[in-house]
């Protein structure tokens, strides 16, 4: 078949029942969830306690299952669920708080059909809530700045903008697209080993796609595709988890990419010196941006947010235990031969340019 659509649902019930409706029409499946055609639905359930998969068995028997005895999170979640699926060409990741419309996929499918070198690509992702204003979780596709702060096309920081088509130029190479729509090559998957099981959740997206990019591919956004994003179904925005993971899996994400990605833009003849350049400039980088945290900390403590100040340090605590650091050797080693094009990592500061540019900061984003 070509396409398995994917859902990891953890305790969200009222999404599956909800939105699997529609979601089973526009795939070219039964009512009852059986498969027809080229795409199936599966979920995935990480030993939900609400009744999840009762509800399914019991209106969507059609629908395949795969338990999970434990909730692994979005990364050990996928990566479990996957590797039980053969013969899909591609792999579409999918939260169980996403509404879509019929036509969604074709635009998906195609592009991946007629585009040998995409790896990866996903819709622009607009809000719920707000029909016409893009979520925060993807917007049109996204990228990463100097010092590893993503940010979208239709939103930076917290600034999110309303689509009025500014992004429909057909489609585009991005840095990263969201995870909680995103398309991926069932052998690409495989060959990359999936997403990092470290992160648990949060940005593992991102380190996917800046691993796609390094191994040869893009990571297209296509805007023909739009789909609805609740956002904030498993974890709310003021988590504390939540922000101690997006701390902890930012530098992961760094130690994990950087490094490479330096070392491929310097390399000439010498692949050694090349990735000794590469490793020194990415450990700049990596203690700037831990400085940079230090600061949100220090805002947090004179603020009396005790609990954001507690999980920038567990994070900071956590990615030290968890960091894993490729040496020169091994970079140069990768270096001849890859045919890694990093395209989306922005050579300034966003939070910078956003608070000088104000809401003319998309006009600068446009233009990357």
């Amino acid at each position: 078949m070509k396409t398995a659509i994917v859902i990891l649902n953890w305790n969200t019930r009222d999404f599956l029942e909800q939105f699997l409706p529609v979601l089973l029409v526009s795939a070219g499946c039964a009512p009852d969830g059986q498969p027809l055609g080229d795409h199936a639905v599966i979920v995935a359930d990480s030993a939900s306690t609400d009744g999840s998969m009762e509800m399914m068995a019991e209106k969507f028997p059609g629908v395949r299952r795969i338990p999970l005895d434990r909730n692994y999170g979005f990364t050990g979640g996928y990566n479990r669920a996957l590797a039980q699926l053969e013969g899909f060409d591609y792999f579409l990741l999918l939260n169980s708080d996403i509404e879509v419309q019929p036509g969604w996929l074709e635009p998906l499918v195609a592009y991946m059909d007629s585009h040998p070198g995409c790896g990866a690509c996903g819709p622009k992702l607009h809000a719920w809530q707000d029909r016409d204003r893009f979520e925060y979780a993807g917007a049109a596709g996204g990228y990463l700045d100097a010092y590893g702060y993503p940010f979208c096309r239709g939103r930076v920081l917290k600034r999110v903008e309303r689509d009025h088509g500014q992004y429909d130029d057909g489609p585009r190479s991005v840095f990263w697209v969201t995870g909680a729509c995103l398309m991926v090559r069932s052998s690409l998957w495989r060959e990359l080993g999936g997403l990092d099981d470290r992160f648990f959740a949060h940005m593992e997206e991102i380190d996917l796609c800046w691993r796609i990019q390094l191994a040869g591919w893009s990571v297209d956004v296509v805007p023909a595709s739009v789909v609805w994003h609740v956002g904030g179904g498993t974890l709310p925005n003021n988590s504390p988890w939540k922000l101690e993971l997006n701390y902890r899996n930012n530098l992961l994400m760094l130690e994990n990419n950087l490094a490479k990605t330096y070392a491929a833009r310097l390399y000439r003849k010498d692949p050694l010196r090349a990735a000794r350049q590469g490793s020194a400039q990415a450990r700049r980088v990596i203690t700037r941006r831990m400085l940079l945290d230090g600061l949100s900390g220090l805002v947090y403590l004179l603020t009396g947010e005790w609990a954001s100040l507690r999980a920038v340090l567990k994070a900071h605590k956590a990615y030290r235990t968890l960091r894993r650091t490729e040496t020169p050797e091994e970079i140069a080693a990768w270096l001849p031969g890859n045919r890694a094009e990093v395209r989306g990592l922005w050579t300034k500061w966003i939070v910078l340019a956003a608070l000088l540019q104000g809401d003319r900061i998309f006009e600068t984003v446009h233009k990357i």
